[in-house]
């Protein structure tokens, strides 16, 4: 495996832009610093690509999208909008899978670069602090699709996971349910689902269970694990809110596995609004994020990076909506 910009800068102990800048001969690098870092170069045979060095400025009409896990249908979704808007405009899209492995991420970008792509657009559980660091420190047209990062300075297309998490519970309340489960997973989409989930229930004056929220991998096992924990329990909720529709598909099964009829004793609900959700039985009630104007609004956003159109930074934020299918029911049909 052929070093990388990012092994550099490890071996140094010196962030990648301060090895690009040596690279580039840029910027003011102190002669010690600059002399280590091409020792370290020269050792481990690394050779800077010069001919993204010579095109850089001109635009090859690529943009990198990075995603975190293919197994999750939302993926393919954001990809099909992005893509299609992208063909649109004469941009092509060349996806690639970090499976949530920082060494991935850094490997993709370092790749992407390298073949003088004109943007990248991130869409959820980037790991890779030192490498996201670097791609804004040097400039690199970005933007975060339905993922944000508050405490850095970067153009986002975000949905309103708060607003999302309390019309979920506000439905389920509505249909006579005061004991709501959640399968969570360990995202800020989900943190704010869950925030949302709470105050609807602060709202209606319902008493809030911690006991009743869930962690789980975002795959549909880990979820039928934890789900069956939440079943299990003496008093069970009746019904439970699903962060994701791989969470909310893996509760369906744990249920069913348990004799527990949906939505008769239970009702399940997700968010994504995925093609999974019609191919379940029952089949079932989501959240459907607007994904195609987000798709749009992000690639715009891009494009004004590329083109160097606007400097300021924005942060959209969409609202999304309840699809109601057939596992959610009132209470008293419980009965």
């Amino acid at each position: 495996m052929k070093p990388t910009i990012y092994d550099i800068a490890r071996e140094a102990e010196v962030s990648a832009t301060t090895v690009s800048k040596v690279i580039n001969n840029t910027g003011r690098i102190s002669v010690q610093t600059k002399k280590k870092i091409l020792k370290i170069m020269e050792d481990l045979h690394y050779q800077p690509n010069m001919l993204a060095s010579a095109m850089k400025g001109k635009k090859t009409y690529t943009i990198g999208m990075l995603i975190p896990n293919m197994d999750n249908p939302i993926y393919s979704e954001y990809l099909k909008f992005i893509e299609s808007y992208g063909r649109e405009l004469g941009f092509s899209i060349v996806m690639c899978n970090t499976s949530e492995d920082p060494e991935k991420e850094a490997k993709h970008i370092t790749l992407l670069r390298k073949k003088s792509v004109d943007g990248f657009i991130i869409t959820s559980k980037f790991k890779n602090e030192e490498v996201l660091k670097g791609l804004i420190d040097d400039k690199i047209p970005l933007v975060l699709f339905a993922y944000e990062r508050p405490e850095h300075n970067i153009d986002c297309v975000v949905v309103d996971d708060y607003h999302g998490g309390f019309k979920v519970t506000e439905y389920l309340l509505s249909l006579g349910h005061r004991r709501i489960g959640v399968i969570a997973e360990d995202a800020l989409s989900s943190v704010e689902r869950v925030r949302g989930y709470q105050q609807a229930l602060i709202n209606a004056n319902v008493e809030f269970h911690e006991d009743l929220i869930f962690l789980s991998h975002s795959t549909i096992d880990e979820a039928k694990v934890q789900a069956g924990k939440l079943l299990d329990k003496q008093e069970r909720p009746t019904a439970i809110f699903g962060c994701n529709d791989m969470l909310a598909v893996g509760t369906l099964m744990a249920a069913k596995n348990r004799g527990i009829a949906i939505p008769k004793e239970l009702s399940v609900i997700g968010f994504d609004n995925t093609y999974m959700c019609k191919i379940v039985e029952p089949q079932l009630s989501s959240v459907a994020m607007p994904l195609q104007e987000m798709g749009k609004q992000t690639l715009d956003l891009l494009i004004q990076e590329i083109e160097n159109v606007n400097n300021l930074k924005h942060r959209i934020l969409m609202r999304p909506n309840l699809v109601i299918r057939d596992s959610t029911a009132e209470l008293r049909s419980f009965n």
